[in-house]
């Protein structure tokens, strides 16, 4: 790319001011800037109409200069956030949430986008030399966000897959029979320190994906971010434990710079053939 002069961009489309997603979008504009990406920031009021919200997203599609689009969720709720990303180009849809990418995550097709936070994780385990393989896998949450590409993931043929996969959530029965058993446990159901020891077993990893704010009066904030699993019951039974925060959430701004990266060199080898 540096050859070329061909300078990836990402654009991140904010509704609102909901603190979280604004901490979160500024993260991502800081790692753009320390790699020199082309980023560009949408604000866009809470009362913004779905009408106004996908003609911005059409003007990013069309941008050449831009080659990955992320509009932030949550979402107001009067804003249908499955339209919204079903306006997004696939080719540059960098979340991984489009239906085409959905797609080409569960048919193993190489060119589609992962979303960021699974592939975090995966990566979180391939650079860790954690063999996957043969591994038996329990993924505790089922969203679209982490828990099902997740399990795609891990049950993909090739380097970092092959797993043996169950995914749990809320509705499981004894839940603890099934983590417990695993020799890999990836935790993103999105309720605090609902994991202990008796669903971990003695040498097993765990990857962390929840974050979850506690009441904590020692606080300067008054609360503290804590994980779905309770980390200082659980760690010392495990082989390796992501911690919250710190543990996934960099990978997950990673993997945005990375699927960024992908887009803009798909998208000008598709042109370069046309």
């Amino acid at each position: 790319m540096a050859q070329s002069n061909l300078k990836p961009g990402l654009a991140v489309v904010l509704v609102g001011d909901d603190p979280a997603s604004t901490a979160y979008v500024g993260s991502k504009e800081r790692q753009c800037r320390e790699l020199g990406l082309h980023s560009v920031k949408l604000h866009l009021p809470a009362n913004c109409s779905e009408e106004v919200l996908l003609g911005h997203v059409a003007a990013l599609n069309a941008d050449p200069a831009i080659h990955g689009i992320l509009v932030q969720c949550p979402l107001p709720p009067h804003l249908n956030y499955a339209a919204v990303v079903a306006a997004i180009n696939p080719a540059k849809d960098v979340d991984g949430f489009h239906a085409v990418n959905v797609a080409k995550l569960a048919l193993e097709d190489p060119t589609g986008f992962v979303p960021c936070t699974p592939l975090g994780c995966q990566r979180l385990l391939l650079e860790s030399g954690i063999e996957t393989a043969g591994a038996e896998v329990v993924v505790v949450g089922r969203s679209m966000i982490v828990g099902k590409p997740m399990a795609m993931l891990l049950m993909a043929k090739g380097r970092g897959g092959d797993a043996s996969v169950t995914v749990v959530h809320s509705r499981s029965r004894d839940l603890a029979a099934i983590t417990s058993r695993a020799d890999i446990v990836i935790a993103a159901l999105g309720r605090p320190r609902c994991l202990g020891p008796q669903h971990i077993r003695e040498g097993a990893v765990v990857i962390d994906v929840g974050i979850n704010r506690v009441p904590d009066a020692a606080s300067p904030r008054g609360y503290r971010l804590v994980g779905d699993v309770d980390f200082e019951v659980v760690a010392p039974r495990c082989r390796a434990i992501t911690p919250v925060p710190g543990g996934v959430g960099p990978m997950t701004i990673a993997m945005l710079m990375s699927n960024t990266l992908k887009a803009c060199a798909q998208i000008h080898q598709w042109r370069a053939q046309d």
